[in-house]
């Protein structure tokens, strides 16, 4: 995906229970596929190695405060982070259900009642277990002028994507949940399947 084809199509006043925020709309065409995100920004990100969360789209818990995964609160204290900072991004994009949609996630949810994890049932459905690719985000951190971040994720796939697209992650910033009795396999899947780093090895039983 080159710079060109992510347009920044808005950008307004967004003032939120952390703080205020400007939020920025942005738009990308890859092939006959748009893609659509948008970046709260908080303060100056564009010295230094400003703090920054990639989120993905999560209907379920972000609105719903589903238990069944930890998105929720990690959008949550992404924005405590950032607003504690006085700096910072976040970047919300439509990738519901690491990347399946949110149709897939439900069927995925099914099959998770049936005893499969959340990696097998999105490979049961034909996907692969994470179908995200984060390239989107790391040209709006370009077109906001940020080229080097401290990021915040338990993912070193997000690093890696972020690296490879020519952003430089100085830190990996952690953004951890404490499980509770519905998250714990949830997260022990991220771990051992996913590679997800985890400080604690909180996802024991």
């Amino acid at each position: 995906m080159s710079s060109s084809r992510v347009k920044q199509v808005a950008s307004a006043d967004f003032p939120t229970r952390w703080g205020h925020f400007l939020i920025h709309g942005f738009a990308s065409r890859d092939g006959g596929k748009t893609e659509e995100a948008v970046a709260l920004v908080m303060g100056d990100v564009q010295s230094g190695s400003p703090l920054v969360r990639i989120h993905s789209q999560c209907l379920t818990g972000d609105v719903f405060g589903s238990l069944r995964c930890d998105c929720r609160q990690q959008l949550e204290m992404a924005l405590s982070m950032i607003a504690a900072e006085g700096a910072g991004v976040l970047i919300y994009e439509q990738q519901e259900g690491r990347g399946i949609g949110l149709m897939a996630k439900l069927q995925a949810y099914a099959l998770q009642d049936s005893g499969l994890d959340t990696v097998e049932a999105n490979q049961r459905l034909g996907f692969k277990a994470d179908q995200r690719e984060f390239r989107m985000p790391a040209e709006i951190l370009k077109a906001l002028g940020i080229r080097q971040v401290r990021l915040l994720s338990n993912n070193p796939d997000k690093v890696a994507s972020l690296e490879n697209a020519g952003i430089r992650v100085t830190e990996r910033v952690p953004c951890e949940v404490p499980p509770t009795e519905y998250t714990q396999d949830y997260l022990k899947t991220k771990q051992e399947k996913l590679g997800h780093l985890f400080t604690h090895r909180n996802t024991e039983h």
